[in-house]
């Protein structure tokens, strides 16, 4: 664990940066044991794979189309390369869609026997989106904790309710919330702290970094910046 907070613990790319950067290769060059929180919202197909309108990438769910995709296998390397560089009791805030929270994501952390579950959140975007049945209006926040699995002094906000409403502005396929992701960097880490998001996509989290006064190290593949 680093000592000092201006200290890098990434070797290789830039903090508070956009980095254009593979995520794997970020983690990779990223210290063991040497964050206290990860954000991860992996790109995978799920939603489009399971509704098949037919029209991907015409009309609906063209800005997810067009993004790359990662398979199960480079998911788990990143859910290995997290486990890694967590500091004992840190975090794994995890995105996932209805159709994974049902089906499960427990095949994500075969063989990662350092990282539990301990909770979730609902949040509700308060807008409509696609579905055959039920329309979806949420998204759900796995909340993954590095063993020793322990609250106390680990998470210090206590009214942050498991359903989050918060209308955002959509500037990238996968914008996310940032007053929730705020709200849980506050919960688990201190100012100065470093936060990682190796798949950042729209970088809600470096937005979430610079109102609490965190570190931020992140990129993404396709909208990082050289």
């Amino acid at each position: 664990m680093f000592e000092d907070s201006a200290q890098n613990p990434n070797t290789k790319y830039k903090i508070n940066y956009k980095n254009k950067a593979d995520g794997l290769d970020l983690l990779r060059h990223t210290d063991d044991k040497s964050l206290k929180v990860v954000f991860f919202d992996p790109q995978y197909r799920g939603v489009l794979d399971k509704l098949k309108y037919g029209n991907e990438g015409v009309s609906r769910g063209k800005g997810r189309a067009e993004l790359t995709q990662m398979s199960f296998e480079t998911i788990h390397q990143f859910l290995f390369e997290i486990q890694r560089v967590l500091a004992p009791n840190g975090y794994l805030f995890l995105w996932v869609d209805k159709f994974h929270l049902v089906e499960g994501v427990k095949q994500w952390f075969d063989d990662l026997t350092d990282l539990d579950t301990v909770d979730m959140i609902t949040w509700n975007k308060k807008r409509m989106g696609m579905g055959y049945r039920t329309r979806r209006v949420s998204e759900y926040l796995v909340i993954v904790q590095k063993k020793p699995r322990l609250a106390k002094n680990t998470w210090s906000i206590h009214n942050i309710p498991d359903v989050w409403d918060e209308e955002v502005k959509k500037t990238h396929p996968h914008t996310k919330p940032i007053k929730l992701q705020s709200q849980l960097i506050l919960a688990t880490t201190n100012e100065g702290d470093f936060v990682c998001d190796p798949a950042a996509g729209g970088y809600s989290v470096f937005e979430a970094c610079k109102y609490t006064k965190r570190n931020f190290i992140g990129g993404d593949i396709e909208f990082g910046e050289e």
